[in-house]
Protein backbone atom coordinates (compact mmCIF):
# COMPACT_ATOMS: atom_id res chain seq x y z
CA UNK A 1 0.00 0.00 0.00
CA UNK A 2 1.75 3.24 -1.28
CA UNK A 3 2.11 5.96 1.44
CA UNK A 4 2.46 9.17 -0.45
CA UNK A 5 -0.51 10.98 0.54
CA UNK A 6 -0.30 10.24 4.41
CA UNK A 7 -0.51 12.99 6.68
CA UNK A 8 1.94 13.10 9.10
CA UNK A 9 1.52 15.25 12.45
CA UNK A 10 4.56 16.36 13.75
CA UNK A 11 3.86 16.95 17.76
CA UNK A 12 6.17 19.55 19.26
CA UNK A 13 5.92 20.67 22.96
CA UNK A 14 7.55 23.93 24.62
CA UNK A 15 8.11 25.05 27.65
CA UNK A 16 10.70 28.25 28.06
CA UNK A 17 12.54 27.40 25.16
CA UNK A 18 11.81 30.57 22.45
CA UNK A 19 15.46 30.63 21.68
CA UNK A 20 15.40 27.09 19.97
CA UNK A 21 11.65 27.25 18.39
CA UNK A 22 12.19 28.96 14.99
CA UNK A 23 15.38 26.27 13.98
CA UNK A 24 13.19 23.47 14.97
CA UNK A 25 10.12 25.17 12.95
CA UNK A 26 12.31 25.89 9.98
CA UNK A 27 13.53 22.16 10.13
CA UNK A 28 9.91 21.30 9.79
CA UNK A 29 9.20 23.49 6.95
CA UNK A 30 12.10 22.05 5.06
CA UNK A 31 10.78 18.64 4.96
CA UNK A 32 10.73 17.10 1.00
CA UNK A 33 8.00 15.45 2.18
CA UNK A 34 5.20 17.99 2.29
CA UNK A 35 1.76 16.95 3.30
CA UNK A 36 2.30 17.62 7.34
CA UNK A 37 0.76 19.37 10.26
CA UNK A 38 2.51 20.94 12.73
CA UNK A 39 1.24 21.06 16.18
CA UNK A 40 3.19 23.22 18.15
CA UNK A 41 1.88 22.71 22.31
CA UNK A 42 3.20 25.95 24.50
CA UNK A 43 3.02 24.45 27.82
CA UNK A 44 2.73 27.66 30.16
CA UNK A 45 5.84 29.15 28.98
CA UNK A 46 6.62 32.39 30.29
CA UNK A 47 9.09 33.51 27.09
CA UNK A 48 8.01 34.28 23.55
CA UNK A 49 6.96 31.27 22.58
CA UNK A 50 3.70 32.01 21.43
CA UNK A 51 5.17 35.14 19.55
CA UNK A 52 7.11 33.30 18.02
CA UNK A 53 4.75 30.15 16.97
CA UNK A 54 1.92 32.91 15.67
CA UNK A 55 4.94 34.03 13.11
CA UNK A 56 4.75 30.47 11.44
CA UNK A 57 0.94 30.26 12.00
CA UNK A 58 0.52 33.40 9.74
CA UNK A 59 3.35 32.38 6.93
CA UNK A 60 1.78 28.54 6.75
CA UNK A 61 -1.36 27.50 7.86
CA UNK A 62 0.41 23.93 8.50
CA UNK A 63 1.48 24.86 11.50
CA UNK A 64 -1.28 25.21 14.22
CA UNK A 65 -0.26 26.64 18.00
CA UNK A 66 -2.48 25.99 21.14
CA UNK A 67 -2.00 27.07 24.30
CA UNK A 68 -2.06 25.07 27.30
CA UNK A 69 -1.27 25.76 31.30
CA UNK A 70 1.86 24.36 32.32
CA UNK A 71 1.79 20.41 33.46
CA UNK A 72 5.15 18.97 32.17
CA UNK A 73 6.64 17.72 28.36
CA UNK A 74 4.30 14.65 29.08
CA UNK A 75 1.08 16.29 29.33
CA UNK A 76 2.47 18.57 26.24
CA UNK A 77 2.84 15.62 23.79
CA UNK A 78 -0.35 14.07 25.32
CA UNK A 79 -2.46 17.11 24.31
CA UNK A 80 -0.56 17.24 20.65
CA UNK A 81 -2.07 14.01 20.48
CA UNK A 82 -5.28 14.54 21.21
CA UNK A 83 -5.47 17.13 18.71
CA UNK A 84 -3.61 15.21 15.85
CA UNK A 85 -5.51 14.47 12.61
CA UNK A 86 -2.35 12.36 11.07
CA UNK A 87 -1.16 8.71 9.80
CA UNK A 88 1.54 8.59 11.48
CA UNK A 89 3.58 10.68 14.40
CA UNK A 90 6.51 12.52 14.43
CA UNK A 91 7.43 13.80 17.82
CA UNK A 92 10.26 16.61 18.03
CA UNK A 93 11.34 18.80 21.48
CA UNK A 94 11.39 22.86 20.44
CA UNK A 95 15.32 22.58 21.12
CA UNK A 96 16.05 19.76 18.25
CA UNK A 97 16.05 18.96 14.71
CA UNK A 98 14.86 17.02 12.15
CA UNK A 99 16.77 16.62 9.05
CA UNK A 100 14.97 17.52 6.02
CA UNK A 101 14.94 14.04 4.22
CA UNK A 102 12.91 12.56 7.76
CA UNK A 103 9.64 12.29 6.79
CA UNK A 104 10.36 11.36 3.37
CA UNK A 105 13.03 8.88 4.11
CA UNK A 106 10.90 7.16 6.93
CA UNK A 107 7.28 6.77 4.32
CA UNK A 108 10.03 5.23 2.06
CA UNK A 109 10.97 2.52 4.39
CA UNK A 110 7.41 1.60 5.21
CA UNK A 111 6.28 1.40 1.42
CA UNK A 112 9.10 -0.78 0.82
CA UNK A 113 8.22 -3.26 3.18
CA UNK A 114 4.97 -5.72 2.97
CA UNK A 115 5.28 -6.60 6.56
CA UNK A 116 2.03 -5.46 8.62
CA UNK A 117 3.74 -5.50 12.00
CA UNK A 118 6.24 -2.80 11.27
CA UNK A 119 4.88 0.39 12.31
CA UNK A 120 7.95 2.16 13.45
CA UNK A 121 11.02 3.54 11.51
CA UNK A 122 14.12 4.80 13.76
CA UNK A 123 16.92 6.47 12.43
CA UNK A 124 20.35 7.27 13.39
CA UNK A 125 21.35 10.61 15.16
CA UNK A 126 23.99 13.12 15.97
CA UNK A 127 24.40 15.51 18.63
CA UNK A 128 25.27 19.63 18.43
CA UNK A 129 25.14 22.53 20.69
CA UNK A 130 25.11 25.82 18.71
CA UNK A 131 25.68 25.08 15.14
CA UNK A 132 23.39 22.03 13.09
CA UNK A 133 26.29 22.07 10.45
CA UNK A 134 28.64 21.17 13.27
CA UNK A 135 27.73 17.85 14.77
CA UNK A 136 29.30 15.36 16.77
CA UNK A 137 28.96 11.82 17.24
CA UNK A 138 25.26 10.74 19.05
CA UNK A 139 25.88 9.49 22.91
CA UNK A 140 25.15 5.57 21.66
CA UNK A 141 25.25 3.57 19.42
CA UNK A 142 22.01 2.39 17.68
CA UNK A 143 21.31 -0.70 15.64
CA UNK A 144 18.17 -2.53 14.51
CA UNK A 145 18.87 -5.13 17.03
CA UNK A 146 18.29 -3.17 19.96
CA UNK A 147 14.56 -2.26 18.89
CA UNK A 148 12.63 -5.28 20.89
CA UNK A 149 11.06 -5.11 24.22
CA UNK A 150 13.37 -7.14 26.09
CA UNK A 151 16.70 -4.93 24.95
CA UNK A 152 14.20 -1.90 25.94
CA UNK A 153 12.85 -3.33 28.74
CA UNK A 154 16.38 -4.22 30.28
CA UNK A 155 19.27 -2.24 28.71
CA UNK A 156 17.96 1.25 28.38
CA UNK A 157 19.60 3.76 30.08
CA UNK A 158 22.66 1.39 30.43
CA UNK A 159 23.99 0.34 26.56
CA UNK A 160 21.73 2.62 24.95
CA UNK A 161 18.42 5.23 24.92
CA UNK A 162 16.87 6.48 21.47
CA UNK A 163 15.59 10.36 21.71
CA UNK A 164 11.87 10.11 20.70
CA UNK A 165 12.70 12.09 17.87
CA UNK A 166 13.91 9.32 16.18
CA UNK A 167 11.28 7.56 15.81
CA UNK A 168 8.57 7.32 13.10
CA UNK A 169 5.28 5.78 13.95
CA UNK A 170 2.00 5.00 12.45
CA UNK A 171 -0.59 6.97 15.08
CA UNK A 172 -2.82 3.53 15.52
CA UNK A 173 0.13 3.03 18.16
CA UNK A 174 -1.30 5.77 20.39
CA UNK A 175 -4.86 4.56 20.61
CA UNK A 176 -3.72 3.05 23.72
CA UNK A 177 -1.13 4.75 24.88
CA UNK A 178 0.24 7.92 26.18
CA UNK A 179 3.07 8.89 28.18
CA UNK A 180 2.92 8.89 32.18
CA UNK A 181 2.16 12.51 33.58
CA UNK A 182 3.54 11.98 36.57
CA UNK A 183 7.24 11.98 35.37
CA UNK A 184 9.45 14.92 33.80
CA UNK A 185 11.93 12.09 32.68
CA UNK A 186 11.94 8.35 31.70
CA UNK A 187 8.58 9.13 30.26
CA UNK A 188 9.29 8.04 26.45
CA UNK A 189 11.53 5.24 27.99
CA UNK A 190 7.89 3.94 29.48
CA UNK A 191 6.01 4.79 26.13
CA UNK A 192 9.02 3.02 24.29
CA UNK A 193 8.52 0.31 26.37
CA UNK A 194 5.12 -0.32 25.87
CA UNK A 195 4.65 -0.14 22.45
CA UNK A 196 7.15 -2.88 21.43
CA UNK A 197 5.32 -4.93 24.46
CA UNK A 198 1.88 -4.44 21.81
CA UNK A 199 4.41 -6.37 19.34
CA UNK A 200 5.13 -3.83 16.91
CA UNK A 201 8.22 -3.94 14.92
CA UNK A 202 10.55 -1.33 13.64
CA UNK A 203 12.73 -0.79 10.66
CA UNK A 204 16.04 1.00 10.73
CA UNK A 205 17.06 3.65 9.04
CA UNK A 206 21.45 4.02 10.03
CA UNK A 207 21.45 7.86 9.06
CA UNK A 208 21.52 10.98 11.11
CA UNK A 209 18.61 11.75 10.62
CA UNK A 210 16.77 13.40 13.66
CA UNK A 211 19.65 15.93 15.15
CA UNK A 212 19.39 16.47 19.42
CA UNK A 213 20.98 19.69 20.89
CA UNK A 214 23.14 19.05 24.06
CA UNK A 215 21.59 21.77 26.09
CA UNK A 216 23.04 22.19 29.47
CA UNK A 217 19.25 24.17 30.81
CA UNK A 218 17.49 21.02 29.53
CA UNK A 219 15.67 19.14 32.01
CA UNK A 220 17.66 15.96 31.83
CA UNK A 221 20.71 18.33 32.19
CA UNK A 222 19.83 20.60 35.32
CA UNK A 223 17.82 17.62 37.73
CA UNK A 224 18.58 14.58 39.72
CA UNK A 225 16.64 11.75 37.53
CA UNK A 226 16.73 9.38 40.63
CA UNK A 227 13.08 10.30 41.62
CA UNK A 228 12.01 9.58 37.99
CA UNK A 229 13.41 6.88 37.82
CA UNK A 230 11.82 4.96 40.67
CA UNK A 231 8.70 6.44 39.54
CA UNK A 232 9.57 4.50 36.36
CA UNK A 233 10.06 1.44 38.24
CA UNK A 234 7.12 1.80 40.13
CA UNK A 235 5.24 2.26 36.73
CA UNK A 236 6.58 -0.95 35.58
CA UNK A 237 5.42 -3.01 38.73
CA UNK A 238 1.92 -2.51 37.51
CA UNK A 239 2.60 -3.06 34.21
CA UNK A 240 4.70 -6.36 33.90
CA UNK A 241 4.18 -9.88 35.01
CA UNK A 242 5.40 -11.14 38.04
CA UNK A 243 8.37 -12.74 35.91
CA UNK A 244 9.02 -9.63 33.61
CA UNK A 245 8.96 -7.09 37.15
CA UNK A 246 11.41 -9.43 38.98
CA UNK A 247 14.18 -10.20 36.37
CA UNK A 248 13.67 -5.73 35.93
CA UNK A 249 14.44 -5.81 39.48
CA UNK A 250 17.33 -7.91 39.57
CA UNK A 251 18.83 -5.74 36.39
CA UNK A 252 18.67 -2.62 37.70
CA UNK A 253 19.54 -3.76 41.39
CA UNK A 254 22.83 -5.39 39.51
CA UNK A 255 23.53 -2.14 37.51
CA UNK A 256 23.52 0.09 40.91
CA UNK A 257 25.76 -2.42 42.57
CA UNK A 258 28.84 -2.06 39.97
CA UNK A 259 27.81 1.38 39.67
CA UNK A 260 28.59 2.08 43.49
CA UNK A 261 31.59 -0.69 42.99
CA UNK A 262 33.23 1.54 40.36
CA UNK A 263 32.87 4.60 42.28
CA UNK A 264 34.81 2.84 45.42
CA UNK A 265 37.32 2.14 43.28
CA UNK A 266 37.52 4.97 41.43
CA UNK A 267 37.83 7.15 45.07
CA UNK A 268 40.68 4.50 46.21
CA UNK A 269 42.57 5.57 43.45
CA UNK A 270 42.34 9.31 44.09
CA UNK A 271 43.37 8.28 47.46
CA UNK A 272 46.38 6.45 46.72
CA UNK A 273 48.04 9.14 44.42
CA UNK A 274 50.64 12.05 46.28
CA UNK A 275 48.47 14.95 45.61
CA UNK A 276 45.60 13.68 46.96
CA UNK A 277 47.89 12.71 50.30
CA UNK A 278 49.72 16.01 49.78
CA UNK A 279 46.55 17.66 50.47
CA UNK A 280 44.94 15.37 53.20
CA UNK A 281 47.92 15.98 55.23
CA UNK A 282 47.95 19.78 54.90
CA UNK A 283 44.31 19.97 55.47
CA UNK A 284 45.31 17.88 58.61
CA UNK A 285 47.98 20.03 59.94
CA UNK A 286 45.90 23.46 59.11
CA UNK A 287 42.96 21.48 61.81
CA UNK A 288 45.40 21.13 64.35
CA UNK A 289 46.45 24.58 64.28
CA UNK A 290 43.13 26.02 64.21
CA UNK A 291 43.16 27.46 60.64
CA UNK A 292 41.69 25.07 58.49
CA UNK A 293 37.90 27.09 57.94
CA UNK A 294 39.62 30.47 57.48
CA UNK A 295 42.49 28.63 54.38
CA UNK A 296 39.38 27.71 52.97
CA UNK A 297 37.98 30.47 52.90
CA UNK A 298 40.89 32.76 51.49
CA UNK A 299 41.56 29.81 49.16
CA UNK A 300 37.80 30.34 47.32
CA UNK A 301 38.38 33.90 47.91
CA UNK A 302 41.89 33.35 45.36
CA UNK A 303 40.42 30.68 43.05
CA UNK A 304 37.77 33.48 42.52
CA UNK A 305 40.22 35.73 41.74
CA UNK A 306 42.04 33.98 39.22
CA UNK A 307 39.10 32.92 37.36
CA UNK A 308 37.84 36.61 37.16
CA UNK A 309 41.03 37.37 36.03
CA UNK A 310 41.20 34.96 33.14
CA UNK A 311 38.42 36.82 31.79
CA UNK A 312 39.20 40.57 32.37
Amino acid sequence: MKLNNKLVSIIIPCYNQAQYLDEALQSVLDQTYTNWECIVVNDGSLDDTEKIAKTWTAKDNRFIYFYKENGGVSSARNFGLEKAKGDYIQFLDADDILDKNKLKLSLNQLNATENETIKIVISNFRKFTNNPDKTTIPYCNLNAQLFNFESLMYRWNETFSIPIHCGFFEATLFEGIRFPENLTAQEDWIVWVNIFKMGAKALFIDKPLALYRRNDKSRTMTKDLHSDQLKAYEYFKNNLSEAEFHKLSVVLISRYYRSTIHFKTKLNEIKQTNTYKLGYLIKKALRKLGILKPSKYLFEKILKLKIVSKYL
